[in-house]
């Protein structure tokens, strides 16, 4: 049984999150639970390198794992055929344009191996009323006009914290995450946890205790 550190518990609104440098081994990163998902915790959460991410029925988790999955502008690794795709016109990519619709997809696309989601009608709302002050962006795809890929999460000075992503049509969500890299501010981008999909875009693990001083240069 994973015995849990009194100061975890957010029993209070203005708990302050524990150092991430506390954070469990296992589950990798656990650093917080409970509180809410007001905005003023949210961003509080970002700037220290922490993020919300619980599945249906369970209180609301915070971690901080180590590594973290990042990757820079220079690092992104554009395939020949992604290239191809990125040159031509099959796709055209908008910013802001479909913010709440960018997230209801991620929310309900199938995802391998998983049978649930993490994205419950609080975070629907928290990252809206996020968006709506200009701190979470999303990135649309469309093919003859119709949403088929995106991606979108928040935006703290020159790191942007990725969230999730959707692809309806081959391709599309990288489409959405090359532009990302490729056309835009950023200079980190946070990809979270490790996966293979954005391991094979270039993303790499980064210790925690680097990307935590990262954020202090960029944020």
């Amino acid at each position: 049984m994973i015995e849990i550190p009194s100061n975890f518990w957010l029993n209070k609104a203005d708990s302050p999150f524990p150092n991430v440098n506390s954070a469990l081994n296992e589950p990798n990163g656990l650093i917080a639970i409970g509180g809410d998902l007001s905005i003023d915790r949210m961003l509080l959460a970002y700037e220290n390198g922490i993020f919300p991410w619980y599945g249906e029925g369970e209180p609301i988790l915070w971690y901080s794992p180590n590594p973290r999955m990042v990757i820079t502008p220079d690092k992104l690794h554009v395939s020949k055929s992604l290239k191809k795709i990125l040159l031509s016109s099959q796709f055209r990519v908008c910013i802001d344009m479909a913010f709440k619709d960018v997230i209801l997809q991620c929310r309900t696309v199938k995802r391998p191996g998983q049978s649930g989601t993490w994205i419950d009608d609080e975070m629907v709302k928290s990252y809206c009323q996020l968006h709506e002050l200009g701190y979470a962006h999303s990135y649309e795809v469309y093919k003859n006009d119709e949403l088929v890929g995106g991606l979108y999460g928040v935006a703290l000075g020159r790191v942007f914290f990725g969230e999730s992503m959707f692809s309806l049509e081959s391709n599309a969500s990288k489409v959405a995450f090359a532009h990302l890299l490729q056309k835009s501010k950023y200079c980190l981008i946070d990809c979270q946890i490790e996966s293979q999909h954005l391991e094979s875009l270039g993303a790499f693990k980064m210790p925690r205790d680097l990307f935590i001083q990262q954020l202090k240069s960029f944020v």
